[in-house]
């Protein structure tokens, strides 16, 4: 064996080692696939990754994201062997609270790691993401020699992730995009927790599906073989008109003498003995543990490379910005995640009466802010002429252009996770997808992985209530403003009117740590006299006092709290009472995470809580509303399915209207007497 095999097997079976060390000193942790992939993390990171390990922004390194996240203890034991700030001592505390190396990639938690993946196929979607955030930038900023964007996008993926519906939707996007700078590896292994994948998963032949797909398809039938993964990743990485896929056959917990190709060794630490009998096939000593050879250390660090490929691409850059020295300000503030001054006085007001959808508001806001960032992509599944979230003269992403408007198609679950892959790309400003509010059930995966990352994205989802009308209960959100508001870091905004709409833009635009929601409706919706109630601005705090009866000090006999489209009605049911001479109070509550933000003493301003009599408005489920009525207050929401009606009659049947809510609010004031 000559020197170069010998440090080669050496750091691939350190990496194997690190990782059922790992694995069993937390007693939890998935090692067998660690150890399976050892040989194509290794030729990955070692022949092909150009990072830098001491700069994890440097906006043009490569992207690597292992989407098989349970075996992120391969991950980290690379990142730590490669230099990477993350230490032995981080490894030692695998899955341990507070611990640098969790059970499964964490964005932001661990250096090195590009998205938090677990949730099986999201990966694979948000690799699909940045690749398209690549091909956009790229395209934007390169000039003919002088290349700012030239990076490739790596994954590694698992049986689970191709079962995933997501994975099957980005696999399709990106071959018609022919994003050739994509390369996605498959560990084959034949294994999932049950057991064999001749259980549920033999039926098909996954190479030529993605053939089909329009990918670069290869095979390699030993993952030991590491001349054949180099030519494969070689060869993946020069092609430039198409994605590639890398089908591996690989044996999982190799070379485990007991535990190799066993469904056991997928999900469990493998056992002290077991450890030791590995370990003495490898050739190591079987009594330590977490050991590192200084050899391995110096062979697999990135470190010098990786500041050399970055000072090399800093010179690029700063000739660039000498050249062209107003595109280097976009660049700029697209990597900080800014917007060109003056983006907020572009915003349009609207006038008092206008009978606008807030979906048509919206659109009018985007085209009113679309100049100001340049570097905003997103688009619809399929329904850009409903959610009206299109940029006009953008153009289209495709295969030929890259647009700003993407054309998801009907693939609602990967749009998210591939908006989620650009905004965690970098570059891009605020990444949005939109399709119906009821079909964000079909992407609330991706949706609760942007909280969870905290990724500023925007998702808007329009036709949101039983007003749409005739397409009926199949098509009619009802539990969904309660379910989003249960994820945690998202703001979900229902704007009551145009003014409103226009405000939840701003909102969403300068939010910097969490992804925002737009729920707008597809009816027209009569715009608030301003000159009557609190400006629109009022929605920067979540919840504020649109309208008050009274202008002395007394506190109000009765609140009625509404959102969205149901404001107009509650506001007008509230005037209706407040003549017959009690003190009433509308409260418009368009987010409740950001009124619950608020101080105490300002949410006690808006309600008070001598004010008991309270009333929620709003077409969907009550749940969430108990906390902001209290159990003296009541829920006029919307506990049932809708029904298939014009929209204007839905909402009178099921009660939404102004004479109803006025008639529960008087029953909620006769009942205090």
């Amino acid at each position: 064996m000559d020197a170069d095999t010998d440090i080669r097997k050496l750091s691939i079976d350190t990496i194997r080692g690190l990782s059922m060390d790992a694995v069993q000193k937390a007693n939890a942790g998935h090692p067998g696939t660690a150890m399976a992939l050892a040989p194509l993390a290794y030729t990955l990171f070692k022949r092909f990754l150009h990072v830098n390990p001491a700069d994890t922004e440097w906006p043009d390194r490569d992207r690597f994201i292992l989407s098989s996240g349970h075996a992120c203890v391969l991950q980290y034991s690379l990142l730590h062997l490669c230099g990477y700030d993350l230490e032995l001592e981080d490894l030692k505390q695998f899955r341990q609270w507070g611990s640098r190396c969790p059970g499964h990639p964490e964005r932001g938690h661990t250096p090195g790691i590009e998205v938090t993946t677990g949730p099986l196929g999201q990966g694979v979607a948000n690799a699909v993401g940045m690749a398209i955030a690549e091909r956009f930038l790229s395209d934007r900023f390169n000039r003919p020699g002088r290349e700012l964007v030239d990076h490739h996008t790596y994954a590694i993926c698992s049986d689970g992730d191709m079962m995933e519906g997501i994975s099957q939707e980005a696999a399709s996007i990106a071959g018609h995009f022919g994003l050739g700078k994509l390369v996605v590896c498959y560990d084959d292994n034949h294994i999932t927790i049950d057991g064999t994948t001749s259980l549920s998963f033999d039926g098909e032949n996954h190479t030529r599906r993605f053939e089909a797909d329009g990918w670069h398809v290869q095979r390699v039938e030993d993952s030991e073989d590491l001349d054949a993964l180099e030519a494969a990743i070689a060869a993946g990485r020069d092609e430039t008109e198409r994605p590639s896929f890398i089908s591996i056959r690989s044996h999982i917990a190799y070379p485990a003498p007991h535990a190799i190709d066993t469904a056991k060794s997928h999900g469990a630490a493998l056992g002290e003995d077991e450890v030791r009998a590995t370990k003495e096939v490898m050739g190591f000593d079987p009594e330590r543990t977490f050991w590192v050879d200084e050899r391995v250390y110096e062979h697999m660090s990135l470190r010098e490379q990786g500041a050399s490929a970055q000072a090399a691409w800093q010179g690029r850059f700063d000739t660039w910005a000498e050249t062209f020295p107003d595109m280097a300000e976009d660049w700029k503030r697209a990597w900080s995640g800014g917007l060109r001054d003056g983006w907020r006085e572009s915003l349009p007001t609207f006038a008092a009466g206008e009978s606008i959808a807030t979906r048509s508001a919206g659109q009018k806001a985007m085209g009113a802010f679309a100049e100001f960032a340049p570097t905003m992509i997103g688009g619809a599944a399929d329904l850009v002429e409903s959610t009206k979230t299109i940029f006009e003269g953008g153009g289209e992403f495709s295969k030929v252009h890259a647009g700003r408007n993407i054309p998801f198609g009907i693939r609602e679950h990967a749009m998210g996770a591939i908006v989620n892959g650009a905004a965690a790309h970098g570059g891009i400003v605020k990444p949005y997808g939109s399709t119906f509010l009821i079909f964000s059930d079909y992407m609330r995966g991706s949706v609760r992985l942007s909280a969870l990352m905290g990724l500023p994205v925007v998702w808007v989802w329009t036709h949101d209530s039983v007003a749409l009308g005739e397409d009926g209960p199949t098509h009619q959100p009802v539990e969904h403003y309660a379910a989003l508001r249960a994820i945690p870091r998202l703001w979900v905004i229902r704007p009551a009117d145009a003014n409103e709409t226009s405000i939840a833009w701003k909102v969403a635009l300068e939010r910097e740590d969490g992804p925002v929601a737009l729920l707008l409706s597809r009816q027209n919706v009569e715009t608030l006299d301003r000159s009557e109630t609190a400006p629109a601005d009022g929605l920067e705090q979540g919840g504020y006092v649109l309208w008050d009866s009274s202008t002395g000090d007394g506190a109000p006999e009765l609140i009625l709290i509404a959102t969205g489209a149901e404001v107009g009605s509650t506001l007008a049911a509230a005037k209706a009472i407040a003549a017959e001479g009690p003190r009433v109070r509308v409260v418009s509550m368009p987010c409740m995470e950001l009124f619950e933000a608020q101080s105490e003493q300002y949410r006690e301003q808006v309600l008070p809580r001598v004010s008991t009599a309270r009333l929620a408005v709003e077409p969907g489920a009550s749940m969430s509303w108990w906390k902001w009525v209290g159990s003296d207050g009541d829920v006029l929401g919307l506990d049932r399915f809708g029904a298939s009606a014009p929209g204007t009659t839905v909402l009178k049947e099921l009660g939404f209207n102004t004479e109803n809510i006025a008639t529960r609010a008087r029953a909620l004031l006769d009942s205090r007497t």
